[in-house]
């Protein structure tokens, strides 16, 4: 699945440690997020969804509609 968290992360200059410590995961798991290597859980999305200001459909390209 293609998130847009590494763009979104990219825009605000944060680094994936950064993302990884607000989530609660280690930098090597928040990379593999970004990667599409594992699947992002939904509690973790939905933090995402809340820092970015925008919805869980725009962060996994169900819309283009960022807000």
């Amino acid at each position: 699945m293609k998130l847009r968290i590494r763009d979104l992360r990219e825009d605000l200059d944060l680094t994936q440690t950064e993302l990884a410590k607000m989530l609660g995961c280690s930098q090597q798991t928040y990379s593999r997020y970004e990667s599409g290597e594992i699947t992002i859980d939904i509690h973790s999305l939905i933090k995402l969804a809340k820092f970015y200001h925008t919805s869980i459909d725009y962060l996994v390209a169900l819309t283009n509609k960022k807000n």
